[in-house]
C-alpha cells in the first residue's frame, strides 16, 4: 500500500482563504483531498461543510447555522446553486459534492500502509453499519472502527459520547441531514479535537445501496436535485429555496457590474 503524499509547505497548517457567496464562505483549492490529507497528519482538527443553496438561505434565517458555516475550517461547493454563483462571478469552478468528497477521502485512507480511523454517525438503524460494510468491501483496507444510528435516546447518548471519545477516531461523518448534522458536529467536536468532521447528510443510505445517486448526467448538468425530489417529493418546500438563491445570485452579479462601472 502506498502512503499519502503531502505538501508541508502548502496552506495545511491554517484555513484557506474563502470567496464569499452571499456572506458565507466557500474554500477554493486544487486538490480538497491534499489539503485534508495534511491536516490528518498535522493532527488538525477540521470540520468540513458541503455547502448548498438549501443551506445558504437556510443559514439566512439562522444565526447559529450562520456562524457554524462561517467558522468551519473547510467549506465546499457542494451545490449547483452555488456553483452558479461563483462562475457569475469570474471563478472556475467545479461542484465538489460531499458524497463524492467523502468518499474521495475514505479511499485515500484505505491506501495507506496506517489507514485513518473513520467512526459513521447517523441515519436509521443499521443502515451506518450497512454502508461501513459496502464500502470496506469496496476499500478492504478501510478502517472503520465503528457506527452508531442517529436514533439514540436520551439515556443512550452519553454512553456513545463516551465511546467516541474514548475511540479518537480520526475522521468522523456525521450524517443527521442539515442543519441538524451541523450543529451537532459544532457541539460535540471537541470530545476528538484532532478529527476531521464531515456532515454527510444521507450519504449512508447510498452507500448502502438502499438509496441510488441521480443517473451521471443529470449530475454533470448540476440538475441532482431533479432525481432528490423525484425520490423525496416531501422537499418540496425546502426546494423553492433554489430559485429563490439563483435569483439573489444574478442580483448579486448585477450590483458587482455597477460598482465596477
Amino acid at each position: 500500500m502506498r502512503s499519502v503524499k503531502t505538501n508541508s509547505n502548502a496552506q495545511a497548517s491554517r484555513d484557506p482563504k474563502p470567496f464569499l457567496v452571499l456572506g458565507f464562505p466557500v474554500h477554493l483549492l486544487p486538490d480538497y483531498i491534499a489539503w485534508l490529507s495534511d491536516r490528518l497528519l498535522q493532527r488538525q482538527g477540521t470540520h468540513v461543510v458541503t455547502l448548498n443553496a438549501e443551506m445558504t438561505m437556510q443559514a439566512e434565517q439562522d444565526l447559529a447555522l450562520a456562524n457554524i458555516i462561517r467558522q468551519a475550517n473547510l467549506v465546499i461547493p457542494d451545490g449547483a446553486g452555488i456553483v452558479l454563483y461563483l462562475k457569475l462571478h469570474g471563478q472556475k469552478v467545479r461542484r465538489c459534492p460531499g458524497i463524492e468528497l467523502t468518499e474521495r477521502l475514505l479511499k485515500t485512507s484505505a491506501q495507506q500502509s496506517q489507514p485513518w480511523s473513520v467512526f459513521f454517525y447517523g441515519g436509521s438503524p443499521g443502515v451506518a453499519a450497512e454502508a461501513g460494510e459496502k464500502l470496506c468491501d469496496r476499500y478492504p483496507n478501510l478502517n472503520i472502527v465503528g457506527t452508531q444510528n442517529g436514533f439514540l435516546s436520551d439515556a443512550e447518548t452519553p454512553l456513545f459520547l463516551e465511546r467516541l471519545q474514548t475511540l479518537q477516531p480520526q475522521i468522523i461523518c456525521v450524517g443527521l441531514g442539515v442543519p441538524r448534522q451541523e450543529y451537532w458536529i459544532a457541539k460535540h467536536r471537541h470530545l476528538v479535537p484532532e478529527a476531521v468532521w464531515i456532515g454527510v447528510g444521507g450519504s449512508f443510505d447510498i452507500w448502502a445501496e438502499r438509496k441510488q445517486r441521480a443517473p451521471g448526467w443529470l449530475g454533470d448538468n448540476n440538475l441532482e436535485w431533479v432525481y432528490r425530489l423525484y425520490q423525496e417529493p416531501w422537499r418540496w418546500r425546502r426546494m423553492l429555496a433554489l430559485p429563490q438563491f439563483a435569483w439573489r445570485a444574478i442580483l448579486a452579479r448585477f450590483r458587482f457590474d455597477n460598482v465596477r462601472r
